[in-house]
């Protein structure tokens, strides 16, 4: 019995360890890895929360831990990714020492993961929905950005993914939009019914339409997608 309690922390603990084996790729700047090991960890977030709901072993420790685990694979390895992207952007080789500093922006995606991390474990209005992106989301979208650099042929994608003040603009509205107050639809399935899920069964449907299609840049479209059908989601809502 006692074995089954911490089943679901042991879960945890394998989602910080898959962070941080995704932690040493991203310093080596090998963004593949760091993705997939990311991915894992995400995987692994899902079903801690899982056993201890259905060993009804859920626990104050449980919940402190997740969230520690989730501020590195998804809060310090996105900072690493982003600080990397910065120290080979277009313009940074031809800076001088003054501005050694300047890719050290991309850790604002880790401070505001940390924030939102912390809020999330003290706001009761986020049990069954979001409010902010969710820290694992934010990490795929900005793990999923040097890939898309890497293997598309798009000289406007490159472009935009090399140009330092475009990628700063990724790290504050990043930072920006997982402790907004945008509330997120959820997608858990409640009613088993075609009307009362539509709005998630069209964002499912619409996800693996993107990722067949545009492949890794289709992982930063599912995303946006996600953000945007909420805020249209609230604005139909409210009428």
């Amino acid at each position: 019995m006692r074995l089954k309690r911490q089943i679901p922390n042991i879960i945890t603990l394998l989602n910080l360890f898959c962070g941080c084996i995704a932690t040493v790729f991203a310093l080596k700047a090998e963004f593949d890895l760091a993705f997939y090991f990311v991915c894992l960890g995400i995987f692994l977030d899902f079903f801690d929360g899982f056993f201890a709901r259905l060993f009804k072993v859920a626990s104050p420790l449980g919940l402190q831990l997740d969230s520690l685990a989730d501020m590195v694979t998804s809060g310090v390895v996105p900072g690493i990714v982003m600080y990397e992207m910065l120290l080979r952007s277009s313009l940074f080789p031809t800076l001088g020492w003054e501005v050694v500093w300047f890719p050290f922006l991309g850790f604002i995606v880790t401070l505001g993961s940390c924030y939102r991390l912390a809020n999330f474990n003290i706001d009761t209005r986020q049990t069954d929905s979001f409010i902010g992106l969710p820290t694992p989301a934010n990490a795929l979208f900005i793990l999923s950005l040097p890939l898309v650099l890497r293997y598309s042929d798009s000289i406007f994608i490159l472009e935009i993914l090399t140009n330092p003040w475009i990628l700063l603009a990724i790290v504050v509205l990043s930072a920006y939009i997982l402790n907004a107050e945008i509330p997120l639809f959820s997608l858990k399935i409640k009613k088993f019914t075609i009307t009362d899920n539509a709005l998630q069964m069209g964002f499912l449907l619409l996800s693996l339409l993107l990722l067949l299609f545009f492949q890794y840049l289709g992982i930063p479209l599912v995303i946006i997608a996600y953000v945007l059908l909420s805020i249209i989601n609230n604005r139909f809502l409210s009428k």
